[in-house]
């Protein structure tokens, strides 16, 4: 069986999201190296979420695209 991209996205993404709530929650302040990890798992869930918009934009035209 087959995962759609979708699904593999939405996973990843809340795993991502977990982690940025965990890297939050942490009493200590943030060293410079979770810092940058964590702008960067940030940059990543943005990039999915653009990536989950294109999916579903995708899946509303091509019907479209097909009836002409």
């Amino acid at each position: 069986m087959m995962t759609h991209p979708a699904s593999a996205i939405k996973r990843e993404v809340h795993q991502l999201v977990e982690l940025q709530i965990h890297t939050l929650r942490q009493e200590s302040p943030l060293t410079s190296s979770e810092l940058f990890d964590y702008h960067v798992r940030s940059e990543k869930i943005t990039t999915l979420y653009h990536e989950l918009d294109r999916i579903g934009r995708m899946r509303i035209e091509w019907p479209l695209g097909r009836a002409s």
